[in-house]
């Protein structure tokens, strides 16, 4: 063996150890997730005859979706896909031309630092602006195009998914790829699914964390505003949408709103420092985000439900409070590790000098943050009221990931701290939420 080809080894070790139960798990998934996307439209929609259908409904539209031709033509709409495909272009040349800081990452394990350009918030405020002004010219009638034209925006998401995925994969193997630790177990599936180079970059545009911050993200807002739009239409006018679209509608803009903001932040994250750019997180951008996340406000267009100023207000409360939880205990963890401790929080220095937080929100529990994304969800599903169960898959399904990645932070961890991760969950017993996980 070369020392070239050492040093490509000791850069890029053979994983050897699978997540989701190996290539058989990555390809259930692969499949399941886009079958489930749209499996949220087809059985809970103006036209499913109920949300969920009945049993004997839902035989019946398999059946049909086997036979009839037209339904599966139905997938694919060129007027969707150019919209699409015009949507992502508009946020790449948005990350190009407007002005932004380059700010460093982590540390990689070639010993340099990758440069980000920080940009997502301006494209954000770019978007709304333009969108604002299109319907107040128009009115709400001209942007109810993404309600109408759903399915066929949905397959293109996916095919810029598959694409995406194929086309990293294939430049993974060039030389001098960094890989990530946990995609290069050589089984070309699981690869594929999870991502096997950690950072594709063209030049200096940053693939994974162009599209983890900005063409899902902020069309998952413009969804939303479409949903208003066709509720206004309905309804005669803005001044007729009800208080559970606004509410839906204001928090999740907000929440959006407050992560591009808050962008440096997202370098951090697991999903960019030691995830690969795969399917998986390609189709969790674009298809995932926008399309499953809009659930509740694609709901309430069709079954729009009524109350009054006093249930908006506590439904209001339950969203705050667990934004404060959020923003603050990310606060505090972000000044720690920026070598800031205003609150004066207690930590124990670990052997390998490392500090863990033992007071604050991070006493009360290992992922407060994640404690506070559960409430805010919460708060997204009660404007639908409890006619359905569907709409609160989001809930579900957001507390089954962060459970996940909790236990792989947790792992990760143990495998860095020692007996020192010991002594600090013994300190801090509860994963998530305080004195129930």
């Amino acid at each position: 063996m070369t020392s070239k080809q050492e040093t490509e080894e000791t850069l890029n070790p053979r994983t050897t150890k699978y997540e989701f139960l190996g290539p058989p798990g990555a390809l259930l998934i692969t499949i399941g997730v886009p079958v489930m996307a749209y499996a949220l439209y087809f059985g809970c929609s103006e036209t499913s005859n109920g949300c969920p259908p009945p049993l004997n409904s839902i035989q019946n539209r398999i059946i049909n979706a086997v036979t009839e031709q037209e339904w599966w033509a139905s997938l694919w709409d060129i007027e969707a896909f150019l919209m699409y495909l015009a949507w992502y272009l508009f946020c790449v040349v948005s990350w190009a031309i407007l002005p932004g800081d380059w700010i460093e990452g982590v540390l990689l394990r070639t010993g340099g630092k990758k440069k980000y350009k920080i940009n997502a918030f301006s494209t954000f405020l770019l978007t709304m602006g333009i969108a604002t002004g299109y319907i107040m010219r128009f009115g709400p009638q001209s942007f109810t195009f993404i309600y109408h034209k759903w399915v066929g925006l949905m397959t293109a998401s996916l095919v810029m998914s598959v694409v995406q995925a194929l086309g990293v994969y294939a430049a993974s193997f060039r030389k001098g790829a960094l890989l990530a630790l946990g995609g290069n177990s050589g089984n070309p599936i699981y690869d594929f699914y999870i991502g096997r180079e950690l950072n594709p970059s063209i030049g200096s545009f940053d693939v994974k964390s162009f599209n983890e911050l900005r063409p899902g993200l902020i069309l998952w807002v413009l969804i939303d505003i479409s949903m208003a739009c066709e509720q206004a239409v309905r309804r005669g006018s803005f001044s007729n949408v009800t208080y559970s679209m606004w509410l839906v509608l204001v928090f999740q803009a907000f929440y959006v709103a407050d992560g591009l903001y808050n962008e440096p932040a997202v370098f951090t994250t697991m999903d960019i420092t030691t995830d690969g750019f795969g399917f998986m997180l390609a189709v969790g951008d674009l298809l995932w985000v926008p399309f499953v996340y809009s659930l509740q406000a694609r709901y309430l267009v069709f079954r729009p439900v009524d109350f009054g100023g006093l249930a908006a207000l506590g439904i209001f409360a339950v969203n705050a409070l667990g934004y404060y939880i959020f923003r603050t205990s990310n606060g505090e963890k972000n000044d720690f590790r920026n070598g800031r401790n205003p609150k004066s929080l207690q930590f124990i220095t670990t052997e390998r000098g490392s500090k863990l937080l033992i007071s604050g929100w991070w006493g009360v529990s290992r992922h407060p943050n994640y404690f506070g994304d559960l409430l805010m969800a919460f708060a997204w599903s009660l404007p639908t009221g409890f006619e359905t169960p569907v709409t609160y898959f989001y809930v579900i399904y957001f507390a089954v990931l962060l459970i996940h990645r909790q236990r792989r932070d947790d792992e990760n961890c143990e495998k860095k701290y020692g007996k020192d991760w010991e002594k600090y969950k013994k300190l801090v017993p509860y994963r998530i939420i305080p004195y129930v996980y």
